[in-house]
């Protein structure tokens, strides 16, 4: 019996492994022996992790939850290596599967190594080359301690190579966010805000800001949204807001009849919301790739994207930090004058199955 252990360690790690899940379950019942643990660090708290939220996703709750949430970097590193380290122990396993790029990707990484366990990383190869965030650091770290790449982009994989990775260990698979996208979209549902509004398609923008360097400066968050809203004509501001930025948010008294706060929605609403939009204004690197597969406008107020192929061949623009940028894309949004998206290789849906084919023929070639 081949066993995973597979880590998620925040909200967006979940939509990465369920079609993981998925596969090695199709896997078992073609009689392949397999077996998987599902370990959640407990890295990111949110109230929204129900248990209708691994229904929706149809997967099973985690098998355990380490509870490693607060604290600063270090803390929070030094609790999920303890409390890993623990559970991989009590539970051994063949293959230690990570997802991304957060802190419970390299601190589960290197608990595995130094157990003289296996690492697979999934997205691996990533770079925004930005050292200030800290997923870069956890990607880099990961990607030095990796045994088996799994990568979303034929950038990726020269990233590894460049970086001295065994190109006999560097699989081009896809996208398993985008496996998910493709499963769950005939499900997507309408959240509250649109009834409550009477929002109709192309005729709002969704808008999401999480990063310290957009939140954590007042001055610099106060201003983007000033900007947003000068420039953005008649259309409703949908803001599904962050804890991290409504605790600054809330410091700004910040007003308007077309901005509208809304609290953070579950996946299906959320992604509702994105498909019907007008566009996309945020700083997230996941729905830059969700937006780019459902051809939705997105701007993404970053100096820098580890996600090249969103902009290349994608509908997502980099606008940078500065807020005066702002303008000059709502008004190419508005003249019509927006690029449409083109097909990303390999984001097609099965990006899962060829994850776990591949470890099933590695781990038969290795017998």
């Amino acid at each position: 019996m081949y066993k995973i252990t597979i880590i998620a360690g925040a909200r967006p790690n979940f939509m990465k492994i369920a079609p993981i899940i998925h596969a090695i379950e199709a896997a078992k019942e073609k009689g392949e022996k397999l077996e998987y643990r599902l370990v959640h660090t407990g890295q990111h708290y949110d109230k929204n992790m129900s248990g209708s939220f691994f229904e929706q996703l149809g997967i099973p709750e985690p098998h355990v939850n380490l509870e490693c949430s607060g604290g600063t970097q270090a803390e929070q590193t030094a609790a999920i290596l303890i409390h890993f380290e623990k559970e991989l122990m009590a539970n051994p396993a063949d293959l230690v599967l990570v997802v991304g790029d957060v802190t419970s990707t390299m601190a589960c990484a290197l608990v595995a190594q130094k157990l003289h366990t296996k690492v697979a990383h999934v997205e691996a190869g990533i770079r925004s080359d930005d050292w200030t965030m800290p997923e870069e650091i956890n990607r880099l770290v990961t990607d030095s301690i990796t045994n088996y790449f799994f990568t979303t982009s034929e950038l990726a994989n020269e990233n590894l190579l460049n970086s001295g990775a065994d190109g006999n260990a560097i699989f081009y698979v896809g996208n398993t966010m985008i496996d998910t996208l493709v499963k769950q979209r005939p499900n997507f549902r309408a959240p509250k805000v649109w009834s409550d509004l009477e929002l109709k398609p192309q005729s709002y923008i969704v808008m999401t800001l999480h990063r310290p360097a957009n939140v954590d400066e007042e001055s610099q968050l106060k201003a983007m949204i000033d900007e947003i809203i000068a420039h953005s004509k008649n259309v409703p501001l949908i803001f599904p807001m962050h804890p991290r930025t409504a605790k600054i948010f809330s410091r700004l008294k910040i007003e308007h009849p077309r901005l509208h706060i809304v609290e953070p929605l579950s996946y299906l609403e959320f992604n509702y919301l994105v498909e019907r939009a007008k566009a996309v204004i945020t700083d997230s690197g996941g729905i830059t790739e969700e937006a780019s597969i459902m051809n939705v406008p997105c701007m993404t107020l970053r100096d820098n994207t580890e996600r090249p192929e969103t902009i290349t061949l994608g509908t997502n623009e980099l606008v940078g930090t500065n807020p005066k940028a702002i303008k000059k894309h709502l008004d190419k949004l508005f003249k019509n004058q927006w690029k449409e998206g083109k097909p990303i290789p390999l984001w097609d849906g099965k990006t899962a199955k060829r994850i776990v084919d591949i470890i099933l023929e590695v781990n038969q070639n290795k017998e």
